[in-house]
């Protein structure tokens, strides 16, 4: 494979997914489509956001000032790289939508619960 999916993909055989873990499409499928010419492009299949309900809310969380949505995820979820998380947990497309209003609420989600996005 000569492309950089492939690359990620041949990489992860043992996790069947070109992602980490901690990766919004972490177990989301990889595709294929042949070209006319023969070339074969490979992708990610659509990752679909779930809603907020499909998530164990276990608090509340009071943004400050200055506050970023991956220092939010550090200390509740204990890892920065899920910020993704609260995004979906709380319906924002716009991770900077989350931290914009200082004294805004935000449902932070149980890390182990993360519903299927696919």
């Amino acid at each position: 494979m000569s492309d950089s999916l492939g690359a990620l993909i041949k990489a992860g055989v043992q996790i069947g997914s070109p992602t980490t873990p901690d990766s919004r499409y972490y177990g989301v499928s990889t595709l294929s489509y042949t070209q006319a010419d023969g070339t074969v492009v490979r992708y990610l299949a659509r990752r679909l956001v779930p809603q907020p309900e499909q998530y164990t809310s276990i608090q509340q969380f009071v943004v400050a000032q200055g506050a970023r949505l991956d220092n939010i995820a550090a200390k509740t979820l204990g890892n920065p790289l899920l910020f993704w998380m609260l995004c979906d947990a709380n319906l924002a497309m716009d991770p900077d939508d989350l931290t914009s209003q200082p004294g805004r609420s935000i449902a932070i989600p149980l890390a182990t619960a993360v519903p299927k996005g696919g």
